[in-house]
Parts: C-alpha cells; structure tokens; sequence
C-alpha cells in the first residue's frame, strides 16, 4: 500500500458519511477516486456484489463488510454498521429509492465540489460508476421512485459531460450530455434537454465554433421546457459568442437577456441544470464579454471591481477568471501586472487540470506575445504557454 492510501484510509475511521451501507460505501470509494473495478480489487470482491451494494439491491453478508471495512480502512464501523441493519432490499429485487436517492444527492454534491477544486481527475471513475450502479438500479424501483433514481441518474451523466469537457475530451462530453437527456428523459423531465443544448453551445464555443455555440444558445433558448435559469444560461453563452465574432450589440442584447432571466429565476426552487444561476456574476460575465470584443481597459478595470468585491468560491473559476483578468491587462499593455497574476495562479492550474483554463491560459499568451518583455516575463510567458497545451 502506497503512503497516500495509508493516510487516507485513517482520515476515515473516526467516523462514517451518513446513509445505509450501500450509501457510505460509495460515498467512501468516491472520495477516494476509485471506480468500482479498482475498489473490487482492493476488497477482493466482485463488481457485481459492488454495484448490488451500492444501489440497494443487496445486504453485506459478514465477510464482504468485513472485506470493504478493511479496503476502507473504517476500522470496523462498516462492519457495524452493516450489524446494525439497513433498509433491506425489497422482495423480488424492487430497490427501495428513497435512501438511494437521498445517499447519492449527497455524493453528487461531495464529487461536484472535488471537481471544483483539483479537475476531473479525481471524480471521473466514480461519477462513471455511480452512474452504472444508478441506472442499474432504475429499472428496479417503482412508480415516482423509478423516476427519482432515473432523474439523478441524468444528474450524474451531465456533471460526467463537464468533466470530460473539463479533461478536454468534447466527444465524450457529447457522450455523456446526450445520456443525460435520454435518462432525464425516462423520468419524466424534458428540461435537460433545454439544458443539453446550452452545454452543446459551451462544447462548440470551446472548441472555436462560434456560429455553432451561438445556435445551440438559441435552440436552448426557445425550446419548450426551458425555464428562466435555462434561458439564462443560453444568453449567457450567447453573449459571450457573439462577443467572440466581435458583434458588440448582439452581445450587449444577450447580456441583457441574461440578467432579466437571471432575476426571473431568482427564488425559483425547482430543480435547476447546471451552475446556480446566482453564481454566474453578471459583472464578471460582461468582463470577459469584453475581453472578447477586445475592449482590454474596460474589461480589466471590470475584472478588477469585482475581484475587489467578491472572488469567486471554487478553485476553476478563481483560475479562469484571473486569467482572464491577466489577459485582459496585457491587452491594455500592463504586462507587469498581468505577469503577477499569471504567476500567483499557475500553481492552482498545474493543481486543477482543466481544459477550459488551459485554453484561457493559451488566450493569455496569445495576448502577451504582442507585448515587450523582460527575461523574466519571457520565461514566464513560454511557461504558460508549455502549460495550456497540457
């Protein structure tokens, strides 16, 4: 056993996630980045019993706690737990949902805050595999549960699509959108696939097609189950492509929409796709719009209001946002400045690994290589630019 797994495993003996066996033992493997295939090496346990587990269809005999309990290194607490009982699987291996709902909404939002901070890497394998466990589960549960499990099944495939994205792989973030839609589908709601075409548009954006992500913001938009969190979320991608093909007022018009919808859903407790719409901050939004219409001194001036006021929460969006700013700043021909940034934010982009700040990260030194620079900057500059190539 490698030190990390040692270390890891005693960070969990004091005490469990909360849930039934099934619940903690995934909750367990994913904070660890193990897929099921991996965990059942570890366990010496097939991935059948694993996923059986996992979603409710099985009880732990004795030795297969035991087994987990020692992979984990829970110090015996799993093997407790699985004493103390759980809630059983029902007759005819019908799931019980309510607790395999419940446990994975918690797991979804453990992996979504790991993916924040350090990139796909460490959350791939389990949202994959949660997924397989879910959608196994589905067809097993009934009436309105069946639709719950299906419902965070197509939650757990569009994190997967951002993921990949976010690990530079567009076809896979394809893959997993479209999974998404067809689960969300099976339970009964037809807004992912409003919201499908919004992450479509980021996809196309990401990749330079910026007709593509403009018509796939406009689909969004004007499909029949969008709601106002969904249509903003399209403006928002729309400003930012009209932007990128230099039309000013196009963008302006966009970004208007975007903060009429963004009230609109403010209070709105349905369940939302996608980022909370309050966390898209509009100021920052209009900043890279102007970023993009080459407009550097505004931009960077906006960049640094907001940065004064509130930085944003996770470690993805404090990079591309910094970044930006950078970038924005040797635009206007303060390389100096932008050099600082640039070098206090590396360490965190080597950390994340993200496609998406990588490419702001290539914008960066596009920008930078316009500009005179000293030895220093110089070498800072080929190491961003070694950097946003991966």
């Amino acid at each position: 056993m490698d030190p990390a797994d040692s270390t890891a495993e005693r960070s969990t003996s004091t005490r469990l996630p909360p849930g039934d066996f099934g619940v903690v033992l995934a909750t367990l493997r994913a904070r660890r980045g193990w897929s099921v295939r991996e965990f059942a090496r570890r366990a010496n346990v097939s991935e059948g019993q694993i996923c059986n587990l996992e979603s409710g269809l099985r009880n732990p005999t004795p030795a297969v706690a035991t087994a987990c309990d020692a992979a984990l290194g829970t110090g015996g607490e799993l093997v407790e737990l699985a004493g103390a009982g759980r809630c059983g699987a029902r007759p005819e291996g019908v799931v019980e949902a309510g607790p395999v709902v419940t446990g994975y909404e918690r797991v979804l939002l453990e992996l979504k805050d790991i993916g924040r901070s350090t990139g796909p890497r460490f959350v791939t394998a389990s949202m994959k595999s949660i997924s397989r466990t879910l959608t196994d589960a589905g067809p097993h549960a009934v009436g309105e549960q069946r639709a719950e499990i299906w419902l965070l099944a197509s939650r757990f495939a569009e994190y997967a699509g951002w993921m990949a994205q976010e690990a530079g792989n567009p076809a896979e973030a394809l893959r997993w959108t479209n999974l998404a839609v067809r689960w969300g589908a099976h339970g009964g709601d037809e807004t992912v696939a409003a919201y499908a075409l919004v992450r479509k548009a980021f996809i196309a954006q990401h990749r330079g097609d910026t007709c593509a992500a403009i018509g796939f913001a406009d689909q969004a938009a004007g499909h029949p189950a969008a709601n106002p969190v969904i249509r903003a979320h399209a403006a928002r991608r729309a400003a930012q492509g009209h932007a990128r093909r230099g039309d000013a007022e196009a963008c302006q018009e966009a970004l208007e929409r975007f903060r009429s919808h963004a009230v609109e859903a403010i209070g709105d407790r349905t369940p939302h796709w996608g980022p909370r719409i309050e966390n898209g901050n509009p100021r920052l939004i209009e900043a890279s719009c102007m970023l993009s219409l080459r407009r550097f001194e505004l931009a960077a001036d906006l960049f640094a209001a907001e940065h004064r006021q509130a930085v944003p929460a996770d470690s993805n969006s404090q990079a591309r946002f910094s970044v930006r700013q950078a970038t924005a700043l040797a635009g206007a021909g303060h390389l100096d400045d932008a050099c600082q940034i640039v070098e206090a934010t590396l360490p965190v982009i080597k950390c994340i690994d993200s496609a998406t700040v990588r490419a702001e990260l290539g914008r960066f030194v596009e920008q930078a290589r316009t500009r005179r620079a000293s030895p220093g900057q110089l070498a800072l500059i080929d190491a961003s630019a070694a950097l946003s190539i991966g």
